[in-house]
């Protein structure tokens, strides 16, 4: 579903060149989930947006459901994500003056699926909240926005599901029903889930869980082999950067 190769990204800054992400060599097999934990700037929201194609890395390769996201312009790249990418923000990113209905019937109205509103009620539906269905996003609960949003990311039935800190602005009950809620559907629709979190309660629903520390990502999951090896490892051994495993 998701291979990279040798993913690298720095960005200029007044002391020079900041490298974010070390080389990361991973790959993500169709309708697993993935926890991507780590501290604020360790570059786990950077690698986020990089899979889902909303940046481009400097160098490195990415490919998503055999498409070569490296080699894509921007047109190609928003075209790929319309088919098959949902995307979960922590601050909602609802369209204020549409309705949830409105917003929800977005993503379809795009790539020009059939009935969008029909699908829109559907997925409304499917996350509980349809009775809010003419409510604009100000006239919402925090939990309600973000069942919203969840919805908008189903409705095109994308093959991978991002999910940046999905629980990170509601309180416990809402983050409850919210976990539920992406996990019942990354089952029963088989998506691919991949997901960034600092919560560690959070991090072992999912089947996999990875920590990015200083730009480099490793495997943490229980019993399973790491991803990479710590930095001093990383140091000591070059070729460890052209390790790959399977995430």
């Amino acid at each position: 579903m998701i291979k990279t190769k040798d993913l690298i990204k720095t960005v200029s800054t007044s002391e020079g060149e900041l490298q974010i992400l070390q080389p990361v060599n991973f790959s993500v097999e169709a309708g697993e989930s993935i926890a991507i934990i780590g501290a604020s700037g360790s570059g786990k929201s950077t690698l986020l947006g990089l899979l889902a194609g909303l940046d481009t890395a400097t160098s490195g390769e990415i490919w998503l459901d055999g498409a070569p996201l490296h080699d894509l312009d921007e047109e190609a790249r928003a075209q790929l994500r319309g088919e098959k990418v949902g995307f979960i923000f922590q601050s909602f990113m609802l369209v204020p003056s549409l309705t949830a209905l409105e917003n929800i019937m977005l993503p379809a109205e795009i790539i020009g699926l059939d009935n969008p509103k029909a699908r829109a009620l559907e997925v409304l539906k499917q996350v509980g909240v349809e009775h809010r269905a003419g409510h604009y996003p100000n006239q919402l609960s925090g939990g309600e926005q973000q069942r919203v949003a969840i919805a908008r990311a189903f409705i095109t039935s994308p093959k991978i599901l991002f999910a940046d800190e999905p629980t990170g602005n509601l309180d416990a009950h809402n983050s409850h029903n919210v976990e539920s809620l992406l996990f019942d559907l990354n089952k029963q629709s088989n998506t691919t889930l991949i997901l960034v979190t600092h919560d560690p309660e959070l991090a072992k629903k999912c089947d996999r869980q990875l920590a990015m520390t200083a730009g480099e990502l490793v495997e943490v999951t229980p019993n399973q082999d790491n991803l990479g090896s710590s930095k001093t490892e990383h140091q000591n051994n070059p070729a460890s950067h052209d390790q790959e495993a399977s995430v």
